[in-house]
């Protein structure tokens, strides 16, 4: 008698781990959601960064920023120089959540790795800081690098 309830035992016991599952799955899911917008509430820091300057010099002003981890940011960056310049951090990229650059009458979504101001261009960069490290900031035009266009990204935790 009792092996023939085990079978049904069994079955009942899987159906409500998988409801046990969707329930966790489901709260977890909610609180994300919670976190992440609250996170998008939060009011921005603005940074100002020009490439370059109008002596056409070849850095960034400031070259070294200071960010926190789970802070948005709104980066302002100009280039008030007669040449173009990028705005190159690939791996600080990687370790943050863009929500937006913003450029003219172009707003775009989503990963950016490297951002190319002209003469005289501006963007707003919003993004959330999100893994701590260090993170090299350079301008990969030739030439620019070498004579000194780099800086350093460092969030903190």
């Amino acid at each position: 008698m009792i092996s023939f309830l085990l079978p049904i035992v069994r079955q009942i016991c899987v159906v409500f781990t998988i409801l046990l599952c969707f329930t966790f799955i489901n709260t977890n899911s909610a609180l994300a959601a919670k976190e992440s917008s609250d996170l998008l509430k939060q009011p921005v820091s603005e940074i100002t960064v020009s490439l370059g300057n109008s002596a056409n010099e070849l850095k960034f002003e400031p070259n070294n920023l200071e960010l926190v981890a789970g802070k948005r940011y709104l980066l302002h960056l100009n280039n008030p120089s007669q040449l173009k310049h990028y705005f190159t951090a690939k791996d600080f990229a990687d370790g943050i959540w863009t929500q937006k650059v913003e450029a003219g009458k172009v707003e775009i979504k989503g990963a950016i790795h490297e951002l190319e101001l002209k003469p005289g261009a501006e963007a707003e960069w919003v993004l959330l800081a999100i893994k701590p490290g260090k993170y090299g900031l350079r301008c990969p035009i030739p030439g620019h690098t070498e004579a000194g266009m780099t800086g350093e990204i460092v969030i903190s935790p």
